[in-house]
């Protein structure tokens, strides 16, 4: 499994951006999907999960209302849409995936999501 993210970039406060993170290779096998994002000098956290089979989702407080994940099957994609984005918000954004159908329990787990794509910097000024 590969995971390839796009979409970040530079944005004043107020603003929105939309990640994408395109799954190649075993993409049927994946059932978990997050963005996870890293400031510097600070642990990477979960953003956002989804399971890709529906039903269960995960938004950290920190951006309940603001953004959104989604999921297209039929694109092998996972988005994130970032909406009245904040100076906090920046970071490296990192797209994740895993193939376990217990994932969905603890979507917001760092450590079970075992594919990770190369990030995508968000900086908002």
């Amino acid at each position: 499994v590969q995971l390839v993210e796009s979409g970040g970039g530079s944005v004043q406060a107020g603003g929105s951006l939309r990640l994408s993170c395109v799954v190649s290779g075993y993409s049927s096998g994946v059932t978990c999907m997050g963005w996870f994002r890293q400031a510097p000098g600070k642990e990477r956290e979960a953003a956002a999960a989804i399971y890709t089979g529906g039903g269960f989702t995960y938004t950290a407080d920190s951006v309940k209302g603001r953004f959104t994940i989604s999921h297209d099957k039929t694109k092998d994609t996972v988005y994130l849409q970032m909406n009245s984005l904040k100076p906090e918000d920046t970071a490296m954004y990192y797209c994740a995936a895993v193939s376990d159908w217990s994932c969905r329990l603890s979507l917001a787990t760092r450590s079970q999501y075992i594919y990770w794509g190369q990030g995508t910097q968000v900086t908002v000024s």
